[in-house]
Protein backbone atom coordinates (compact mmCIF):
# COMPACT_ATOMS: atom_id res chain seq x y z
CA UNK A 1 0.00 0.00 0.00
CA UNK A 2 1.45 3.52 -1.35
CA UNK A 3 1.02 6.17 1.95
CA UNK A 4 3.39 8.90 0.57
CA UNK A 5 4.07 10.26 -2.29
CA UNK A 6 7.54 9.08 -3.68
CA UNK A 7 8.58 12.60 -5.45
CA UNK A 8 8.84 16.33 -3.69
CA UNK A 9 5.49 17.06 -4.27
CA UNK A 10 3.18 17.51 -1.53
CA UNK A 11 -0.51 17.15 -1.13
CA UNK A 12 -0.24 13.08 -1.15
CA UNK A 13 -3.11 12.27 1.09
CA UNK A 14 -3.48 8.67 2.62
CA UNK A 15 -6.87 8.74 0.98
CA UNK A 16 -5.23 9.08 -2.30
CA UNK A 17 -2.39 6.25 -1.77
CA UNK A 18 -5.50 3.83 -1.23
CA UNK A 19 -6.94 4.43 -3.93
CA UNK A 20 -4.08 4.28 -6.39
CA UNK A 21 -2.78 1.33 -4.61
CA UNK A 22 -6.53 0.02 -5.42
CA UNK A 23 -6.55 1.18 -9.16
CA UNK A 24 -3.02 -0.29 -9.76
CA UNK A 25 -3.82 -3.65 -8.40
CA UNK A 26 -7.55 -3.38 -10.58
CA UNK A 27 -5.68 -1.97 -13.97
CA UNK A 28 -2.76 -4.82 -13.98
CA UNK A 29 -1.88 -5.31 -17.36
CA UNK A 30 -3.12 -2.30 -18.85
CA UNK A 31 -6.57 -3.85 -19.83
CA UNK A 32 -8.48 -0.11 -19.34
CA UNK A 33 -5.94 0.99 -22.44
CA UNK A 34 -6.70 -1.18 -24.51
CA UNK A 35 -10.12 -1.55 -24.02
CA UNK A 36 -10.27 1.96 -25.13
CA UNK A 37 -7.98 1.80 -27.88
CA UNK A 38 -10.05 -0.48 -29.58
CA UNK A 39 -13.08 2.20 -30.08
CA UNK A 40 -12.26 5.01 -33.09
CA UNK A 41 -12.93 7.80 -30.64
CA UNK A 42 -9.38 6.50 -28.83
CA UNK A 43 -7.78 8.24 -32.02
CA UNK A 44 -9.93 11.45 -32.02
CA UNK A 45 -6.92 14.21 -30.90
CA UNK A 46 -7.78 17.64 -31.84
CA UNK A 47 -5.60 20.52 -32.57
CA UNK A 48 -6.08 23.67 -30.99
CA UNK A 49 -4.48 26.80 -33.36
CA UNK A 50 -3.91 30.14 -31.65
CA UNK A 51 -1.59 33.68 -32.17
CA UNK A 52 0.43 35.89 -30.37
CA UNK A 53 0.94 39.02 -32.12
CA UNK A 54 4.25 40.29 -30.95
CA UNK A 55 6.33 43.59 -32.03
CA UNK A 56 7.69 44.62 -35.83
CA UNK A 57 10.99 42.97 -36.36
CA UNK A 58 10.54 40.03 -34.40
CA UNK A 59 11.47 36.56 -36.39
CA UNK A 60 8.50 34.23 -36.64
CA UNK A 61 8.30 31.25 -34.46
CA UNK A 62 6.33 27.70 -33.99
CA UNK A 63 5.23 26.72 -30.86
CA UNK A 64 3.45 23.40 -30.24
CA UNK A 65 2.44 22.31 -26.42
CA UNK A 66 1.30 19.07 -25.09
CA UNK A 67 0.18 18.01 -21.62
CA UNK A 68 -1.17 14.92 -19.60
CA UNK A 69 -0.14 12.64 -21.13
CA UNK A 70 -0.84 10.37 -18.68
CA UNK A 71 1.81 6.96 -19.79
CA UNK A 72 0.21 4.05 -18.04
CA UNK A 73 -2.96 1.40 -17.57
CA UNK A 74 -5.66 4.15 -18.58
CA UNK A 75 -4.20 5.98 -21.62
CA UNK A 76 -4.23 4.13 -24.98
CA UNK A 77 -1.12 3.95 -27.07
CA UNK A 78 -3.55 5.01 -30.35
CA UNK A 79 -3.74 8.27 -28.65
CA UNK A 80 -0.78 9.13 -27.32
CA UNK A 81 0.29 8.08 -31.07
CA UNK A 82 -1.98 10.36 -32.53
CA UNK A 83 -1.27 13.35 -30.39
CA UNK A 84 2.70 12.90 -31.13
CA UNK A 85 1.96 12.92 -34.82
CA UNK A 86 0.10 15.97 -35.42
CA UNK A 87 3.19 17.31 -33.24
CA UNK A 88 5.83 16.39 -35.33
CA UNK A 89 3.31 17.17 -38.65
CA UNK A 90 3.51 20.51 -37.21
CA UNK A 91 7.29 20.88 -37.13
CA UNK A 92 7.27 23.28 -34.04
CA UNK A 93 10.47 25.28 -33.11
CA UNK A 94 9.46 24.59 -29.78
CA UNK A 95 7.80 21.78 -28.12
CA UNK A 96 6.01 22.63 -24.80
CA UNK A 97 5.36 20.12 -22.28
CA UNK A 98 2.78 20.71 -19.34
CA UNK A 99 3.68 17.63 -17.30
CA UNK A 100 1.50 15.07 -15.76
CA UNK A 101 3.50 12.62 -18.05
CA UNK A 102 2.34 9.42 -16.19
CA UNK A 103 -0.57 8.05 -13.76
CA UNK A 104 0.87 5.73 -10.90
CA UNK A 105 4.42 4.99 -11.47
CA UNK A 106 6.94 6.87 -13.35
CA UNK A 107 8.92 3.12 -14.25
CA UNK A 108 12.00 3.59 -16.09
CA UNK A 109 9.88 1.61 -18.92
CA UNK A 110 7.39 4.60 -18.84
CA UNK A 111 10.10 6.92 -18.79
CA UNK A 112 12.11 5.67 -21.67
CA UNK A 113 8.77 5.71 -23.47
CA UNK A 114 8.12 9.02 -22.81
CA UNK A 115 11.70 10.34 -23.87
CA UNK A 116 11.28 8.69 -27.40
CA UNK A 117 8.48 9.94 -28.11
CA UNK A 118 9.42 13.58 -27.31
CA UNK A 119 12.76 13.15 -29.20
CA UNK A 120 10.32 11.98 -32.19
CA UNK A 121 8.80 15.14 -32.42
CA UNK A 122 12.00 16.59 -33.57
CA UNK A 123 11.83 20.04 -32.46
CA UNK A 124 14.39 22.59 -32.29
CA UNK A 125 13.83 23.43 -28.60
CA UNK A 126 11.82 21.41 -26.27
CA UNK A 127 10.68 22.72 -22.76
CA UNK A 128 8.89 21.12 -19.96
CA UNK A 129 7.20 21.41 -16.61
CA UNK A 130 6.27 19.14 -14.04
CA UNK A 131 2.79 18.29 -13.28
CA UNK A 132 1.22 16.73 -9.58
CA UNK A 133 1.35 13.25 -10.86
CA UNK A 134 4.60 13.33 -11.63
CA UNK A 135 5.84 15.13 -8.41
CA UNK A 136 3.76 12.06 -6.37
CA UNK A 137 6.26 9.10 -8.30
CA UNK A 138 10.04 8.68 -8.62
CA UNK A 139 10.03 12.27 -11.09
CA UNK A 140 13.81 11.49 -11.31
CA UNK A 141 13.45 9.04 -14.07
CA UNK A 142 11.01 11.60 -15.96
CA UNK A 143 13.86 14.36 -15.89
CA UNK A 144 16.69 12.05 -17.21
CA UNK A 145 14.56 11.26 -19.49
CA UNK A 146 13.36 14.44 -20.79
CA UNK A 147 17.29 15.33 -20.64
CA UNK A 148 18.32 12.82 -22.62
CA UNK A 149 15.95 13.24 -25.10
CA UNK A 150 17.05 16.97 -25.30
CA UNK A 151 14.14 18.40 -23.49
CA UNK A 152 15.10 20.99 -20.39
CA UNK A 153 12.75 21.07 -17.19
CA UNK A 154 11.76 24.19 -15.90
CA UNK A 155 11.81 24.72 -12.20
CA UNK A 156 10.77 28.28 -11.40
CA UNK A 157 13.32 29.21 -14.06
CA UNK A 158 13.52 31.55 -17.46
CA UNK A 159 14.40 29.98 -20.68
CA UNK A 160 15.82 32.74 -23.25
CA UNK A 161 15.54 31.03 -27.04
CA UNK A 162 18.79 31.24 -29.30
CA UNK A 163 18.99 33.29 -32.18
CA UNK A 164 17.04 34.37 -34.21
CA UNK A 165 14.15 33.97 -31.70
CA UNK A 166 16.02 35.93 -28.76
CA UNK A 167 13.33 38.17 -28.25
CA UNK A 168 11.36 35.18 -27.09
CA UNK A 169 11.34 34.51 -23.18
CA UNK A 170 9.64 31.06 -22.03
CA UNK A 171 8.68 31.03 -18.19
CA UNK A 172 8.81 28.16 -16.44
CA UNK A 173 7.12 27.59 -13.24
CA UNK A 174 6.52 24.63 -10.48
CA UNK A 175 3.56 22.82 -10.01
CA UNK A 176 0.74 24.94 -8.40
CA UNK A 177 -1.04 22.17 -6.48
CA UNK A 178 2.10 20.01 -5.17
CA UNK A 179 5.35 22.22 -6.03
CA UNK A 180 6.12 25.88 -5.08
CA UNK A 181 5.88 28.11 -7.71
CA UNK A 182 7.95 31.28 -7.69
CA UNK A 183 6.99 33.37 -10.33
CA UNK A 184 9.64 36.11 -8.74
CA UNK A 185 12.66 34.12 -9.17
CA UNK A 186 11.00 32.54 -12.32
CA UNK A 187 10.70 36.12 -14.19
CA UNK A 188 14.13 37.65 -13.41
CA UNK A 189 15.72 35.98 -16.08
CA UNK A 190 12.73 37.81 -18.66
CA UNK A 191 14.94 40.94 -18.97
CA UNK A 192 14.24 42.99 -22.37
CA UNK A 193 12.17 40.30 -23.83
CA UNK A 194 10.15 41.14 -26.54
CA UNK A 195 7.63 38.03 -25.96
CA UNK A 196 6.68 36.34 -22.99
CA UNK A 197 5.12 32.74 -22.80
CA UNK A 198 4.24 31.30 -19.16
CA UNK A 199 4.46 27.20 -18.79
CA UNK A 200 2.80 25.79 -16.20
CA UNK A 201 0.76 22.35 -15.29
CA UNK A 202 -2.03 24.21 -14.45
CA UNK A 203 -4.19 27.54 -14.55
CA UNK A 204 -3.36 28.00 -10.59
CA UNK A 205 -0.02 29.31 -11.64
CA UNK A 206 -1.40 32.40 -12.82
CA UNK A 207 -2.25 33.46 -9.13
CA UNK A 208 1.70 33.22 -8.62
CA UNK A 209 2.22 35.71 -11.79
CA UNK A 210 -0.44 37.92 -10.38
CA UNK A 211 0.54 38.38 -6.40
CA UNK A 212 3.93 39.89 -8.58
CA UNK A 213 2.76 41.51 -10.57
CA UNK A 214 3.54 39.80 -13.73
CA UNK A 215 2.86 39.57 -17.35
CA UNK A 216 2.94 37.62 -20.26
CA UNK A 217 1.60 37.04 -23.67
CA UNK A 218 0.78 33.62 -23.68
CA UNK A 219 -0.04 31.07 -20.57
CA UNK A 220 -0.28 27.44 -21.51
CA UNK A 221 -1.16 24.58 -19.18
CA UNK A 222 -3.16 21.20 -19.10
CA UNK A 223 -4.51 20.09 -16.12
CA UNK A 224 -8.12 19.86 -16.16
CA UNK A 225 -8.45 17.83 -18.79
CA UNK A 226 -11.68 20.13 -19.84
CA UNK A 227 -13.36 18.25 -17.25
CA UNK A 228 -12.68 14.51 -18.86
CA UNK A 229 -16.02 13.51 -18.61
CA UNK A 230 -18.12 16.59 -18.98
CA UNK A 231 -21.31 17.30 -20.24
CA UNK A 232 -22.55 19.07 -23.38
CA UNK A 233 -23.65 22.11 -20.84
CA UNK A 234 -20.39 21.81 -19.37
CA UNK A 235 -18.00 19.73 -17.11
CA UNK A 236 -19.66 19.09 -13.73
CA UNK A 237 -16.33 18.27 -12.28
CA UNK A 238 -13.39 20.24 -12.36
CA UNK A 239 -10.25 20.51 -10.16
CA UNK A 240 -8.78 23.99 -8.40
CA UNK A 241 -10.57 27.10 -8.14
CA UNK A 242 -9.54 28.71 -10.99
CA UNK A 243 -9.60 25.37 -13.17
CA UNK A 244 -13.71 25.77 -12.27
CA UNK A 245 -13.98 29.26 -13.81
CA UNK A 246 -10.71 28.29 -16.63
CA UNK A 247 -11.75 24.95 -17.81
CA UNK A 248 -10.42 24.90 -21.29
CA UNK A 249 -9.49 27.48 -24.63
CA UNK A 250 -8.57 30.31 -24.93
CA UNK A 251 -9.19 33.00 -21.88
CA UNK A 252 -8.02 36.55 -21.37
CA UNK A 253 -6.67 38.13 -18.05
CA UNK A 254 -5.42 41.27 -16.74
CA UNK A 255 -1.80 39.58 -16.72
CA UNK A 256 -2.61 38.18 -20.51
CA UNK A 257 -3.86 35.39 -22.10
CA UNK A 258 -4.08 32.15 -21.10
CA UNK A 259 -4.66 28.68 -23.17
CA UNK A 260 -5.60 26.04 -21.43
CA UNK A 261 -5.21 22.38 -22.85
CA UNK A 262 -7.52 19.56 -22.35
CA UNK A 263 -4.71 17.37 -22.46
CA UNK A 264 -4.31 13.99 -24.05
CA UNK A 265 -4.07 10.68 -21.65
CA UNK A 266 -6.61 9.83 -19.02
CA UNK A 267 -6.12 8.61 -15.27
CA UNK A 268 -8.83 6.83 -12.93
CA UNK A 269 -11.24 7.00 -16.43
CA UNK A 270 -9.95 5.29 -19.23
CA UNK A 271 -12.95 6.89 -21.39
CA UNK A 272 -13.82 10.82 -22.12
CA UNK A 273 -16.92 12.39 -22.73
CA UNK A 274 -17.46 15.98 -24.22
CA UNK A 275 -13.91 16.43 -23.68
CA UNK A 276 -11.53 15.43 -26.02
CA UNK A 277 -7.85 15.76 -26.30
CA UNK A 278 -6.16 18.16 -27.87
CA UNK A 279 -2.54 19.46 -28.24
CA UNK A 280 -2.14 23.17 -29.20
CA UNK A 281 -0.54 25.13 -31.80
CA UNK A 282 0.96 29.01 -31.58
CA UNK A 283 2.51 30.80 -34.29
CA UNK A 284 4.31 33.66 -32.92
CA UNK A 285 4.38 36.40 -35.68
CA UNK A 286 5.31 40.18 -35.65
CA UNK A 287 2.65 42.96 -35.92
CA UNK A 288 1.93 42.86 -39.64
CA UNK A 289 3.19 39.18 -40.09
CA UNK A 290 2.59 35.90 -41.38
CA UNK A 291 2.34 32.64 -39.46
CA UNK A 292 5.09 31.15 -40.83
CA UNK A 293 8.98 30.88 -39.47
CA UNK A 294 11.95 32.94 -40.56
CA UNK A 295 14.24 29.93 -41.12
Amino acid sequence: MKWSSEGRGGGYSRARGVIESLLDAAYVGGWPARVWGATRRSRDVREVHAEVVGPRGLRPLRVSFASDLHLGPTTSPYTLDRAFALLAAARPDVLLLGGDYVFLHASREKARALGRRVAGVGARTTLAVLGNHDLWTTHAHLEAALTDAGARVLVNECHRLGAPHDGVAVVGLDDPWTGRPDATTAFAGVGDARVVLVLCHAAEGLLACAAGGHRFDLFVCGHTHGGHVATPLGAPVVPGRVGRVLVSGEHSTPAGRVLISRGVGATELPFRAWAPPDVLHVAVVPEGGEATTGA
